[in-house]
């Protein structure tokens, strides 16, 4: 199907473009009260993203209401663990949380690596029915979560301000990560394909806890494993983004993906220098200029945008938009990206 609204890849590819595409991360959200009422009729988030044409209709609600230029399927990062046989729960105010956890080669003679069609239906399900839902109004983003930070929370068991107990492994047990690393990638790359192949027009890579690590340690146990990600997705365009990663820039100008995310401590100038001009760089307003006024919100934007003139671009946030903004705010963030000349 012809895409009406193919500005996101074309911004993607390096091609020409009428203006900047629009869209933020965790769009599909608490900021909505759309949103908040669909997740109401169900008992969690989980039982939300497991819920093919529940999860389709909260993908599809920002499109409606806020007028992006791209859905992002509704779905969670920890969806791998899960498919590889380490369930997870979401607790209330507390976030993620894993009965168990990763310590031995005992523990990982349990795990699997997923096959993505079959493990995770229920997002392939889900993202087959919101592209039939979206009739090609606007591409479609699947996702999943980069090797390392799904490793961060199988081993840590929930989250964590310093993941010491995922930091120590990798020094005391470097194989046994690396073996874990592995499995976790293979089973992305398994998990990604089956997007395409259900329709997602380009796939991103949340390195959420890329930050905590130091350069080396970055390096060796994620960067590697998202370059194999990146050359095994040949389909659709790939946006990587390593937020806090802001010492290994000039190594993501070298991944062979198309675009990279940049959070909103990563300068633009500066960014752009260490990336190079081959790539799209994708953000990264502070999420918290949008509590301002329109005016404040209008001129924040205006200045970021100004930032990124002439150069390939995907505007967004540099993190996902907090629960608690106003979604006018939202609405004249993205009218401001939409008639910026």
């Amino acid at each position: 199907m012809q895409l009406q609204n193919d500005l996101l890849l074309r911004a993607a590819r390096g091609e020409k473009t009428e203006r900047t595409p629009v869209w933020l991360m965790r769009q599909a959200g608490r900021i909505l009260s759309e949103y908040r009422a669909v997740r109401e009729s169900v008992s969690g988030f989980i039982e939300l993203a497991q819920t093919p044409e529940l999860a389709s209709e909260v993908t599809i609600q920002p499109v409606d209401l806020l007028g992006v230029d791209a859905a992002i399927i509704f779905s969670d990062i920890l969806v791998i663990p899960e498919a590889m046989g380490l369930p997870y729960e979401m607790v209330e105010k507390r976030g993620p949380w894993f009965p168990n956890t990763v310590a031995s080669e005992s523990d990982l003679k349990k795990l699997r690596i997923a096959d993505g069609a079959n493990d995770l239906s229920y997002v392939i399900k889900a993202i087959e029915i919101t592209k039939k839902n979206l009739a090609g109004r606007v591409p479609l983003i699947g996702f999943a979560g980069a090797p390392w930070t799904i490793f961060a929370y199988m081993v840590e068991g929930s989250g964590s301000k310093t993941f010491s107990k995922a930091r120590e492994m990798l020094y005391t047990q470097p194989i046994f990560s690396h073996k874990l690393l592995q499995m976790i990638t293979d089973s992305t790359i398994n998990y990604l394909k089956a997007q395409i192949t259900a329709g997602a027009d380009l796939v991103q890579i949340f390195d959420s806890w890329a930050g905590i690590l130091g350069p080396k340690q970055y390096a060796e146990f994620s960067h590697q494993y998202i370059s194999q990600i990146c050359d095994a997705i040949t389909e659709v365009p790939v946006t990587v983004f390593a937020k806090g990663a802001f010492f290994a820039r000039e190594e993501m100008g070298k991944l062979n993906c198309e675009t990279i995310g940049l959070d909103w401590n990563m300068g633009i100038d500066e960014s752009r220098k260490l990336i190079g001009s081959e790539k799209t760089l994708q953000g990264n307003l502070d999420p918290a200029a949008l509590y301002g006024n329109p005016d404040q919100v209008r001129q924040a934007t205006i200045e970021m945008m100004k930032q990124f003139k002439g150069s390939r671009h995907i505007a967004n946030l540099g993190h996902g938009v907090y629960p608690d903004i106003d979604p006018e705010m939202v609405k004249v963030f993205i009218q401001t990206v939409k008639e910026f000349k």
